[in-house]
């Protein structure tokens, strides 16, 4: 049945390749750290394009939190939460979560993808409206592909556009605002204190999606509401475990505890897949406690990020300018971001070029994420390569 198919598949991926678009992925010989073995290279390279913002992802302390966790609760649960699935771990996980991100309750899923997947389609009917940012996170697309709510979406960070599409939905029952908290591909802080004061005045809901904030961004690393002093405004939050918090894999959905309870009932993802491993839960339990004493990681991650900023706009360099460790450096074309990319790891550089899909045509960039496990001599290490990289392909002069 396939060689009906295989021709057209092969001319998509010959299409990918021939435009420079495709994705190559290096294989890591070593735990994920600020500097990392290569396949096929002697010696470590510095990671810079990991999302392991705190440097969490081979703490000794929530590796032992793991294993203690694997010792007393075993591998995993082989079911779902509802069945045989929930061990006491998973609600106190839960629990604390709650606690961290500020809402009254919190709920587990695989991956924080299963979290957007789940959330639209449970809470929204066809009597409903959901709007969109333009730029959410796939997750979020897919998720919202999923409901029979009407379907809007606002230019990316337009408020003014924003207001016209609540203005334009006010017969609805109930209307959600869903917006990433950090854009992934851009380091952008969305206007949620905007949003909220529209969401007020028009009787909205607000989601976040807080992945790239979650135990960094903020001044305890509470993320993006508290980075924007509205914690108490946002009924809705999804995010990871797996990137601040650790970084293996799991995520969530904090929110308004009717919310939650409605998820549990009614969330596809969340009632058909397999439990969180217990490793995973012990790692974050420990993870969150140890943010939770004090937040010298978040503002030692502060300084580099600046450090940072400030060094490659110097260089003169073209990137987004903001506040955040995702750093964009922008290129325009795919072949450049992806020659760059491959010249920067032979400077001992690794980072990775992006390119359409995974951003809009002409918009290619390197995204550069700064961690607190870097130094600041790492720091300056990698803006001198991207500096030589940079002149030897033209980008600077």
């Amino acid at each position: 049945m396939f060689e009906s198919a295989k021709g057209h598949v092969q001319a998509t991926l010959d299409e990918i390749r021939e435009a420079g678009l495709w994705k190559t992925e290096r294989v890591i010989t070593t735990k994920q750290a600020a500097s990392i073995g290569v396949e096929g290279r002697d010696g470590r390279v510095l990671n810079f394009c990991a999302n392991n913002y705190l440097g969490l992802a081979n703490d000794g302390r929530l590796v032992q939190a793991a294993k203690d966790a694997l010792d007393r609760w075993g591998n995993g649960l082989s079911s779902v939460r509802f069945i045989c699935g929930t061990q006491s771990a998973h609600k106190a996980l839960e629990a604390k979560i709650a606690q961290f991100m500020g809402t009254e309750a919190s709920i587990l899923y695989a991956a924080a993808f299963d979290a957007n997947g789940g959330l639209f389609e449970t809470l929204l009917g066809k009597e409903d409206a959901v709007i969109s940012d333009a730029l959410n996170h796939a997750s979020i697309i897919d998720g919202i592909r999923l409901c029979k709510a009407e379907r809007h979406r606002f230019l990316h960070m337009d408020m003014a556009d924003l207001e016209s599409k609540l203005q334009a939905t006010q017969d609805k029952r109930m209307r959600l605002i869903s917006t990433d908290g950090i854009y992934s591909m851009d380091g952008d802080v969305a206007p949620l204190r905007e949003i909220c004061d529209l969401a007020d005045q028009y009787d909205a809901m607000v989601h976040i999606d807080e992945c790239h904030a979650t135990g960094f961004f903020g001044p305890t690393g509470r993320g993006t509401h508290e980075h924007l002093g509205v914690q108490d405004r946002i009924d809705i939050v999804t995010s990871t475990l797996g990137k601040a918090l650790g970084g293996a894999s799991g995520g969530f959905t904090a929110a308004r505890q009717e919310i939650v309870d409605l998820l549990r009932q009614r969330s596809r993802p969340y009632l058909f897949s397999n439990t969180v491993a217990p490793a995973i839960v012990g790692s974050s339990i420990a993870c969150l406690d140890l943010l939770s004493e004090n937040s010298d990681l978040v503002k030692e991650l502060q300084g580099k990020t600046m450090r940072f900023r400030e060094g490659m706009t110097a260089a003169g360099f073209d990137i987004r300018p903001g506040v955040h460790p995702i750093v964009p450096v922008m290129l325009g074309d795919a072949r450049l971001a992806t020659g760059m990319a491959d010249d920067l790891l032979v400077e001992g550089i690794y980072v990775i070029g992006f390119s359409f899909p995974v951003v809009p045509r002409g918009q290619a960039r390197i995204r550069v994420q700064v961690s607190a496990a870097h130094s600041e001599g790492d720091i300056d290490a990698c803006i001198a390569a991207f500096t030589k990289v940079g002149r030897a392909h033209g980008v600077l002069s």
